[in-house]
């Protein structure tokens, strides 16, 4: 490891190509892998344009799928028996609130019913859960607002 001539100085370089090599395995096997450990029930959510919250702790989600099942978090039960659920599962909570995800192809009726239930378990806060709408969706909005 000595350069050229009658210099008798080390010369000491660091060869990144194999470092390169395995990040770049490295990235392409977590971009594979990563769509696949997505979990939860599959809803297709209404658009909307607030920005999403931000917090630490696990929320107690209700979900409506597209075929009217209702579930806590990933445990389904009937519309009749989710204010006894909610309740109990309250009753050990210091917070009281619930987010409600449900399908875009569901009745407002059973909407309204399910909230209703929510409500009547002594919800404090519910909050609805929506996908973020997209950019161009909004400036087509406001453009033919405008003409």
């Amino acid at each position: 490891m000595t350069s050229g001539g009658n210099n008798k100085e080390f010369m000491s370089e660091i060869n990144v190509t194999p470092f390169v090599d395995v990040m770049l395995v490295l990235l392409i096997i977590f971009m594979v892998t990563a769509p696949m450990m997505v979990q939860g029930l599959n809803v297709d959510l209404p658009e909307a344009t607030a920005k999403p919250l931000e917090s630490e702790k696990e929320h107690l989600i209700l979900t409506i799928n597209k075929d009217h099942q209702v579930f806590i978090n990933d445990y389904q039960v009937t519309v009749e028996s989710l204010g006894a659920k909610l309740i109990k599962i309250l009753q050990g909570r210091s917070d009281r609130e619930v987010y409600l995800k449900a399908d875009k192809s569901i009745p407002y009726g059973i909407v309204v019913q399910v909230m209703a239930e929510i409500k009547g378990a002594g919800v404090e806060n519910l909050g609805m859960i929506t996908e973020p709408a997209i950019m161009e969706k909004i400036d087509d909005a406001k453009k033919s607002k405008g003409s």
